[in-house]
């Protein structure tokens, strides 16, 4: 048997406990769980056939009550002998996605970053459009482009006009950015035809993750009127490999932004879900921003319960973000194209100007939140480097 030591200041201890999917060599992916420095195998530690599975989606389907059980039963455990067959040290796993998606929507929850966007599309005119601040906005993407941290980004391709030009052109994109956000994963779906009320969000989303919806600024600011993001979005979604589950962020729960005008019925909330996550951006080794999800003006409580209102039916699976998270200092700011103000601002990076991503950049993003022992717990990262275009016929 083994006792698994913690140590001192760990993001994984007994208040986080995420999951996530793994394997070593020569066995195939199940659920685990990660403790410290450590991944708990859950189908040896527990006896449940359902962590034998590669993905989340069996066990989320199992629903809150469920959640709720195997959480105890595993806080018990690790607090205690763990069979040593079951213990893995991290570094020796291999990770996988934690989750097969079903849907993927993405919103743009953060009046920051909306009003700076604005300010760059549209100098003179109101940042903010008339329905920004009446519902969440956001647009359905790609599911089948969700990857896992440490996958590498191939620069996209696609079309690009740039104001001084008559026509468009095709090539690689010369803007390409990041968005810092976190993932939401829904663990019990709802029929076509119900709507998700906003209490209900406690119960419906399993866990959280980091995301970057990666973007071509270039292809996307052609392409997106008069519908919206396509190609310029579609290319890649990075997450992280593990899941931090809903109940492990009581303690990171605070209000959301006054909402001025009220919402309506349907997007007030009682108890609101705001979440203080704080959210790290790395670029070549060197931290350029840290964004403050306290700062969003839209929930996710409140995005789930837009996603649904008109029927749209919910899947264990589902994965919806925040859209990026941006605080009102430039050193907050979860997007390069903020950051640099569309590029005229540069970033000095290791002695080198950026305003958007080159070949061969690594970009991190990490967060972290209130634990409920009164330290903090980790969502783990997000890593991707940029590799150069494939060559496609013009």
């Amino acid at each position: 048997m083994t006792t698994i030591e913690i140590p001192d200041g760990s993001l994984f201890g007994v208040d986080n406990l995420p999951y996530g999917v793994f394997s070593t060599p020569g066995t195939a992916p199940r659920v685990g769980v990660r403790v410290g420095d450590s991944v708990v195998d859950l189908a040896m530690a527990l006896g449940d056939d359902v962590f034998a599975q590669p993905t989340l989606n069996a066990f989320m389907a199992q629903g809150y009550r469920r959640w709720v059980e195997v959480r105890e039963r595993i806080t018990e455990l690790v607090s205690g002998d763990v069979p040593d067959a079951a213990v893995h040290p991290v570094d020796e796993v291999r990770l996988h996605l934690p989750v097969e998606v079903g849907d993927y929507v993405d919103f743009y929850a953060s009046e920051h970053h909306a009003t700076n966007l604005g300010k760059l599309f549209r100098p003179g005119a109101p940042p903010l459009m008339p329905n920004w601040k009446h519902l969440p906005v956001g647009y359905h993407g790609r599911a089948g482009t969700v990857i896992l941290s440490g996958t590498d980004i191939v620069r996209p391709c696609g079309q690009r006009k740039a104001p001084d030009q008559d026509t468009p052109t095709f090539g690689e994109s010369q803007r390409l950015d990041i968005e810092a956000e976190l993932g939401f994963i829904v663990g019990t779906g709802s029929e076509l035809g119900t709507p998700v009320p906003v209490d209900e969000f406690g119960q419906r989303v399993f866990g959280v993750v980091i995301l970057n919806d990666w973007s071509a600024r270039d292809i996307q600011s052609w392409e997106y009127v008069p519908l919206g993001p396509f190609l310029g979005k579609s290319f890649a979604t990075s997450i992280s490999p593990w899941v931090v589950p809903l109940l492990a962020l009581e303690s990171a729960r605070v209000d959301t932004p006054k909402q001025d005008p009220e919402p309506l019925p349907y997007l007030r909330e009682t108890s609101p879900w705001g979440l203080d996550i704080d959210l790290e951006v790395e670029l070549n080794g060197q931290v350029v921003s840290r964004p403050p999800y306290r700062e969003m003006y839209w929930s996710p409580a409140q995005m789930l319960a837009h996603m649904t209102v008109n029927g749209a039916s919910s899947r264990t699976g589902d994965l919806f973000a925040s859209g990026t998270i941006s605080g009102p200092e430039r050193d907050q700011r979860g997007a390069f194209i903020e950051i640099t103000w569309g590029g005229k601002e540069p970033l000095q990076v290791g002695g080198e100007e950026r305003t958007f991503l080159q070949d061969g950049d690594e970009v991190v993003l990490r967060a972290t939140a209130p634990g409920a022992g009164g330290g903090r717990i980790g969502f783990g990262e997000v890593r991707t480097r940029i590799l150069p275009a494939k060559g496609v016929a013009k």
